[in-house]
């Protein structure tokens, strides 16, 4: 039986980037016959304190003892026969850890999700830790792995001008528990819907204006998810926390699914996922035209992309007044989840590229 080990920042089943991404797979892997261990540098708690301001002290204990993981690990690394590494060995510093590992594992495979090496790159919450991130080491592991799996065409063509071996892999949606259940009418007050997190959240500011347009002409409230201190004043507004065992519930209460963008070079990194979720339970979706999303989706058939205020609001009211339309971009989108960024779809791409890594000398 083939091993490997998931070398990743964060514990199984609690960050987006990665539950969304190769989680989804392990299973599908096991019943493939490999045998996977995880190896997260952070612990449960650590992770819970992590993205909050202060617990400084507590921050830089588990930091250390994330480090001595880490060098503990080096000392089996050679039992696996792949070495799937997510982002970064660890966090600070120079890319000491990464050539190491690197020299010590036989095969090394490398995803990266997001623009992690750009500067503007870096949590709110621990903002003054950007300047010692180890911004070199995703471009030490795009030279050095067998292959790299990226998630958007901007960032699989940077990754090929470092390494030719590259996948360019979406985040995915597990189709079998993101059900649709859209009425499509327009009986009740119309949701319009947004879910990210705090850090994130403003971009949502950036539609303050058209919304509140938007709400003196037509009966709609906004729900926000992921971030319960957002509010606009004047807007009927409900924000509420992220919880993983009712974030499908959560987002089928939305009718219209918005995805506000920046013009900004990071954001080319984004996979869509925020349109992809909407998507996947039969949501009409409005979507910065940006990066990904021009691929993730199909302007005026399964969704709509826009790129001014003006074109937002026209968006809003067009899905607002009808509800056909809705029906429309709403089933079209579902059928392309299901065809191209579902799990199901995406489990031979991601045992191909295994497969490959481990057969490749």
């Amino acid at each position: 039986m083939k091993r490997i080990v998931i070398i990743c920042p964060h514990p199984k089943d609690v960050a987006p980037g990665q539950r969304l991404k190769y989680e989804q797979y392990i299973e599908n892997w096991e019943k493939n016959g490999f045998k996977v261990k995880i190896k997260p540098f952070m612990t449960d708690r650590f992770w819970a304190i992590v993205y909050k301001k202060g617990h400084y002290i507590e921050k830089i204990f588990w930091t250390i003892y994330g480090y001595l993981r880490r060098i503990n690990l080096l000392f089996t690394l050679r039992k696996y026969d792949l070495s799937y590494i997510f982002l970064w060995v660890t966090p600070f510093g120079t890319t000491f850890f990464e050539r190491i590992y690197c020299f010590i594992s036989k095969n090394v495979l490398y995803d990266i999700d997001d623009l992690v090496y750009h500067k503007d790159h870096k949590s709110d919450a621990n903002s003054f830790l950007a300047i010692l991130k180890g911004r070199k080491k995703p471009i030490y592991m795009m030279r050095s792995a067998k292959h790299v799996i990226t998630c958007t065409p901007h960032l699989d063509s940077f990754v090929r001008k470092l390494n030719p071996n590259t996948t360019d892999i979406s985040s995915t949606i597990n189709t079998e528990t993101y059900v649709p259940v859209n009425t499509y009418d327009n009986k009740n007050t119309l949701t319009i819907g947004w879910s990210g997190s705090h850090s994130t959240s403003k971009y949502v500011y950036l539609l303050e204006e058209v919304l509140l347009n938007i709400s003196k002409k037509h009966k709609v409230r906004l729900l926000v998810i992921g971030d319960p201190t957002f509010n606009i004043e004047g807007l009927d507004c409900e924000a509420i926390k992220w919880v993983e065992k009712t974030e499908v519930i959560d987002l089928q209460r939305i009718d219209i699914g918005i995805y506000p963008l920046p013009n900004e070079e990071w954001v080319l990194g984004k996979s869509g996922l925020k349109a992809l979720q909407y998507m996947a339970l039969g949501i009409p979706t409005i979507a910065t035209a940006i990066g990904a999303n021009h691929r993730v989706i199909e302007d005026g058939v399964s969704g709509t992309l826009v790129n001014t205020d003006a074109d937002w609001k026209k968006a809003l009211e067009n899905y607002i007044l009808n509800p056909d339309l809705r029906k429309a971009h709403g089933i079209k989108a579902r059928e392309r989840v299901e065809a191209l960024y579902s799990i199901k779809a995406n489990e031979p791409v991601y045992l191909e590229v295994i497969n490959k890594v481990i057969g490749s000398k």
